[in-house]
């Protein structure tokens, strides 16, 4: 049976990917008591676009969203590693965006919102969180955003 969140992301036509492996000497998720930890996720997909770029160069804010969407996308992919079943998700906590941008590029925030709107579409009042979203001079791999995310679970 499908779980009311994977039916809404059937509905969006979102299919997760696997779950990605680490890049480096850290775990991809942390399941603690009632709070899941989700690592920095990168909007690397399959078969998908480049998403790499600094904001305010070389990719525009537009595209950049797409980006953070994708990193949404990959942190539910690992909240399913994790749970099994992404309708143990309460509630999303938080999101912590980077930015990869020039020194005068002054919106991180709408370029985050990619990542947060696709959260509430996809888990509607559970998926409204806190967030910050900060400009850095660089991120793995060249990409344009890498995103976190904390849960409270059931």
């Amino acid at each position: 049976m499908t779980g009311v969140i994977e039916a809404k992301l059937t509905e969006l036509g979102v299919e997760l990917p696997d779950a990605a492996a680490p890049a480096a000497n850290y775990v991809p998720f942390h399941l603690s008591g009632n709070q899941l930890f989700v690592s920095g996720q990168l909007p690397l997909m399959a078969g998908g676009p480049d998403f790499k770029g600094t904001l305010g160069t070389d990719i525009d804010v537009d595209t950049a969203q797409q980006a953070a969407r994708a990193c949404a996308i990959n942190i539910l992919a690992q909240a399913k590693a994790a749970l099994g079943d992404l309708d143990r998700i309460a509630q999303c906590l938080r999101l912590g965006g980077f930015v990869n941008s020039a020194p005068d590029f002054i919106d991180h925030p709408k370029v985050v919102n990619g990542a947060s709107d696709f959260l509430v579409e996809a888990l509607g009042d559970k998926g409204r969180h806190t967030r910050f979203a900060v400009g850095v001079a660089s991120l793995p791999f060249g990409v344009a955003v890498e995103i976190d995310a904390l849960f409270a679970v059931e």
